[in-house]
């Protein structure tokens, strides 16, 4: 079966967790071919890949979103609208639920010309009528701009090359969803979702923290998204997350509950189940596996072990990861040297994690959003208790799901609590004899939920289900 995965701002243009977890998943199922349909910010980064793709992947469309303001008018705009065309468009202006099929049709197959469209009458008059009723007190040239801005990268996706396939498999709602979806409607094809955060509410905490958006525009940013949600929501035939909290949402954002699934992240747990333990020598070393970007809140670790280090002189700590944001990379190690802690922090850049977690005693995350992350995982495999932030599964993962009764697996905390992190390190660091016991609860955790053959029977048995349903 030819499977076309659908992914934005990840594989294979950057290292991350739903990279990595990417690149296994296509290797481990030599027995399908896959296309890759990847979405990039810039198109200066067209075939700038990290990875090495496997030879199951048959073919790679990229699609780049700052090409949209590369679009030409084509001249004037000569066609006539039917008033379910007006509406469509009404509602797509709105955020509200537009007919998508019938804006497909418009779009890929009749290919209307989007910045001919959004230069034309009835845009104009479309967008009066929604400033009448929705920004009455809103000056009419910052709604235009803040619409425009909003609807100029949908209307160009959907006028992109679709590639051929006989499921379209999403990564996340948002533009890959509608990808997606439109792949699917376009060519009668199976559609599936799988989301390993809840891509919506992450857009969400970024708009309501957003400077580039106006106040006055924030809710309708919002709904944007929650609109692109419920069109694959809507229409695809199976739903996964990797975690019960996470259906859950999907489900209360309007998902159905009868095409909802958990499918488990899962690690390769035999590279790391033999990592020797870290020999007891009077220092305890804490190791950040993680991106070097906002939303891992890199600053808050920073902040939450200089209090660990005012209280205890025999810690270190390790953050290993690439850099996502150069300039919130530097504001990080600048603030390392504020702190005088460059002789106690160590930024180690990528790293071979087999070798480096043989100088670690346990794990920090301090991520403001998360969804079921691959490093706390990979570090109860190497048989290392974690501390994290209170996000995604975490408490989960730590606590155990309901009817694990191992017991606790490390600590974790509500985001942002500098004084907690370091409490809760501060309680791993006491006691080597916690540590293990901690360690070997996570060990035995992640051999019973979520090795990685487990996880990939049952991507296989979804297939399976595309292949019986909808044959030829």
């Amino acid at each position: 079966m030819k499977i076309c995965l659908i992914l934005e701002g990840c594989y294979p243009f950057i290292n991350g967790g739903v990279s990595t977890w990417m690149h296994q998943y296509i290797t481990e199922m030599p027995e399908h071919e896959f296309v890759l349909w990847v979405i990039g910010a810039k198109a200066e980064d067209r075939d700038k890949f990290v990875y090495t793709l496997p030879p199951n992947v048959v073919g790679v469309q990229q699609v780049f979103l700052d090409d949209a303001l590369r679009v030409k008018d084509t001249g004037f705009f000569d066609h006539k609208f039917t008033e379910a065309e007006k509406e469509a468009h009404k509602k797509l202006v709105s955020s509200d639920k537009p007919d998508w099929e019938l804006l497909f049709d418009l779009y890929q197959v009749k290919k209307i010309n989007p910045m001919a469209y959004l230069k034309s009458q009835s845009f104009l008059q479309t967008l009066t009528e929604t400033c009448q009723t929705e920004f009455p007190f809103i000056a009419f040239s910052d709604a235009f701009h803040s619409v425009r801005s909003r609807l100029l990268p949908v209307l160009y996706l959907m006028g992109t090359e679709i590639p051929e396939a006989d499921c379209y498999h999403a990564i996340c709602t948002g533009y890959g969803g509608l990808l997606a979806t439109m792949g699917a409607y376009i060519n009668h094809k199976p559609l599936m979702l799988t989301e390993h955060g809840i891509y919506t509410r992450e857009r969400e905490e970024e708009i309501i923290r957003a400077k580039w958006v106006a106040r006055a525009f924030k809710p309708h940013w919002i709904d944007f998204f929650y609109m692109l949600s419920d069109m694959i929501y809507s229409r695809a035939f199976r739903v996964s997350a990797l975690f019960t909290r996470a259906m859950q949402t999907q489900i209360d954002m309007g998902c159905a509950p009868e095409k909802c699934r958990v499918v488990e992240n899962g690690i390769s747990y035999e590279r790391l189940c033999n990592i020797p333990l870290k020999e007891d020598d009077g220092m305890v070393d804490i190791g950040a596996v993680v991106r070097l970007a906002p939303i891992k809140d890199i600053k808050t670790m920073i902040y939450a072990f200089f209090e660990l280090s005012c209280r205890k002189d025999n810690v270190r700590l390790h953050i290993m990861g690439g850099v996502d944001d150069q300039e919130y990379a530097d504001e990080c190690y600048a603030l390392v040297k504020q702190l005088n802690l460059e002789d106690k922090i160590i930024f180690t850049g990528r790293v071979n994690i087999i070798e480096y977690f043989e100088k670690l005693d346990f794990t920090l995350l301090t991520s403001i959003s998360e969804g079921q992350p691959l490093s706390v995982l990979e570090s109860f495999a190497a048989k290392r208790p974690a501390v994290t932030t209170d996000v995604g599964c975490c408490n989960e993962l730590l606590d155990g799901s309901p009817g694990d009764t191992l017991g606790k697996a490390g600590f974790y905390v509500p985001p942002m609590q500098r004084e907690k992190l370091a409490d809760a390190m501060e309680m791993l660091c006491e006691s080597r004899q916690l540590r293990l016991k901690m360690g070997e609860i996570g060990q035995k955790r992640a051999y019973t939920y979520y090795r990685y053959n487990i996880m990939l029977t049952k991507y296989r048995d979804l297939y399976k289900e595309v292949e019986t349903q909808w044959q030829a």
